[in-house]
């Protein structure tokens, strides 16, 4: 995709309405609306994990859009944690690259924009970490270790199970409070 390509589509999905999470994948445009009370409540339990673990200079972030336009990708992760520097914008949009990690609950209704779309999108765009939560499935899966092409290191958990996050965060996530759909 050239850069004029993704600048139009860009252009297009800023022109929606507030109230949809929007992401750009090549010609794809995907939209969503409002998570549910189980989706909410999983990632609060992820985050405040994370927060407790998180370095000092990373922030957390919900809904920002991660942009790569050489890559033709805008993707908008559940959480994600940024430099503090990227956040200090009134724009909505920052690099990809600068993201330490996304973290994913995956959509009952559309399963393979997480499992596919962004396990496919995320290591092209930089992003060293993504934890991906299924619900459906009571699962939490960990890629890491991404080349320009997809992660090479997967790691996987039930609910109830622990799973150790990597530098910078370094901790064990536990999963005992999750709740399936």
């Amino acid at each position: 995709m050239t850069p004029e390509h993704f600048e139009l589509l860009e252009e297009a999905r800023s022109s929606l309405p507030d109230g949809f999470k929007v992401e750009i994948s090549g010609d794809t445009i995907t939209m969503a609306v409002s998570p549910s009370g189980i989706h909410q409540r999983n990632l609060l339990m992820v985050r405040r994990q994370f927060d407790a673990h998180t370095p000092a200079g990373l922030l957390p972030s919900e809904n920002t859009d991660l942009v790569s336009p050489v890559v033709g990708k805008s993707r908008n992760p559940d959480l994600t944690y940024l430099p503090d520097d990227a956040l200090s914008t009134t724009d909505n949009q920052v690099p990809a690259e600068l993201a330490a990690i996304a973290v994913e609950l995956v959509s009952p209704s559309n399963p393979e924009n997480d499992w596919v779309g962004k396990l496919r999108d995320y290591p092209l765009m930089g992003i060293p970490l993504y934890l991906l939560i299924d619900a459906r499935e009571k699962s939490v899966t960990l890629f890491s270790r991404p080349d320009a092409t997809r992660y090479h290191r997967r790691e996987d958990a039930g609910f109830g199970e622990a799973l150790h996050i990597p530098a910078p965060f370094d901790f064990e996530l536990v999963t005992d409070g999750l709740l399936p759909y």
